[in-house]
């Protein structure tokens, strides 16, 4: 049974679409015939205003673009296309009587692929059409090519990430906003007895796509060390051992890791250069739980921070990625500022539900600054 061909399929076998604008109708039609009979749909254009407002709503696969037009230059509408995100990726071919290397210059400067003097050959012409055709094409399919793997290193990357109906008896909550498509902060929930949990957050040097594939070993890495067999201090100095082979071109990692025994109400806290977790009691009352150490992945022998102490029912351990605390550009803010924020969103939070607690913290805190520009983790464990 034959189908109909859908309406992507066709769109694709369309031929391509060029976009001409020129004053003189004379060129218009002259290189609109070249093009036609060379399988191009030509566009047409008389002016820098009516090629604007054509190249945003039909989105051609080039633009031939004249310089000397009344109003409106060639250059000024180059200037306008590129800086419009709804064409700023057609490529723009100049064609112009212009044909001093100042102007050619200028016209490449300005963001135009080529410059084409007139008077202009047919084959000339057409040649730069395809090839620089060709080039968007070839550029768009590896964009297409790349997203398609990021997507795939995210959905692999979200694929162990816990999640906090995965493990109820952990009783946690987070809120994970990677900065790429695939991120460098990690975070992992498991149990190490029957009556000890284990919350880990890390965050890798950078927030580049080379950290987002380190994520990937620490899973196994941290859950191979953090056993019966090795004290939390021992967990992070074995980790660190095997980082230390792999790791290159300056990474690194923080990490705070947490063992929570509810039956004997005791914390055990190993902070390895990570930003201080925050606890806050069943009575609403904030402390910074800060423990020097030092990062994962540089030293071939390291000093980690050790916290021990007594928790009680109701109170909450706040761990973080400092993506949550600092803010760069126009929107920046130090460190001790973005944790003079955390800490009053987490006091503000202290009444509500846990999950809704990290949700009304990150808001908090990420509230007017956009996409982060490093990646976060704000993980909430209720005693």
């Amino acid at each position: 049974m034959k189908h109909a061909p859908s309406r992507a399929g066709a769109r694709a076998a369309q031929p391509p679409r060029v976009l001409i604008v020129d004053d003189e109708t004379i060129n218009v039609e002259t290189l609109a015939w070249m093009l036609k009979e060379a399988g191009f749909t030509p566009l047409r254009a008389s002016s820098g205003p009516m090629g604007r407002e054509i190249a945003a709503r039909e989105q051609p696969e080039l633009i031939i673009l004249d310089i000397i037009m009344p109003g409106e230059s060639g250059f000024a509408t180059c200037t306008q296309l590129t800086a419009d995100p709804a064409t700023a990726e057609i490529p723009i071919i100049f064609i112009s009587g212009l044909d001093d290397v100042e102007n050619k210059v200028r016209g490449l400067k300005l963001g135009a692929v080529d410059y084409v003097t007139k008077p202009f050959a047919r084959e000339e012409v057409l040649a730069r059409v395809k090839i620089h055709i060709r080039l968007r094409q070839g550029l768009k399919a590896l964009l297409a090519e790349q997203a398609a793997k990021l997507a795939q290193i995210r959905d692999a990357q979200q694929s162990i990430l816990v999640a906090a109906e995965d493990i109820p008896e952990a009783r946690f909550a987070v809120r994970y906003v990677p900065a790429l498509e695939a991120g460098g902060d990690f975070y992992d929930v498991f149990p190490w007895s029957d009556a000890v949990m284990v919350y880990f957050v890390a965050d890798i040097a950078g927030h580049d796509l080379g950290a987002s594939f380190v994520t990937s070993s620490l899973k196994a890495l941290v859950r191979q060390n953090a056993n019966p067999l090795y004290s939390p201090v021992e967990t992070l100095k074995n980790m660190n051992s095997v980082l230390t082979t792999f790791l290159r071109d300056g990474k690194h990692l923080t990490a705070a890791l947490v063992f929570l025994n509810r039956t004997r109400s005791r914390l055990s806290l190993v902070n390895a250069g990570h930003p201080a977790p925050i606890l806050v009691t069943g009575q609403g009352e904030v402390e910074l739980l800060a423990a020097d150490g030092d990062v994962l992945g540089v030293f071939a022998t390291i000093q980690c921070g050790q916290i021990e102490r007594t928790v009680a029912p109701g109170d909450r351990i706040y761990l973080y990625t400092d993506g949550l605390i600092e803010r760069f550009g126009q929107a920046g803010r130090g460190r001790s500022q973005g944790l003079a924020a955390l800490l009053a969103a987490c006091r503000q939070a202290s009444c509500l539900p846990l999950d809704a607690a990290v949700a009304s913290i990150a808001n908090a805190t990420l509230e007017g600054t956009g996409k982060p520009e490093d990646d976060v983790v704000l993980m909430g464990i209720e005693v």
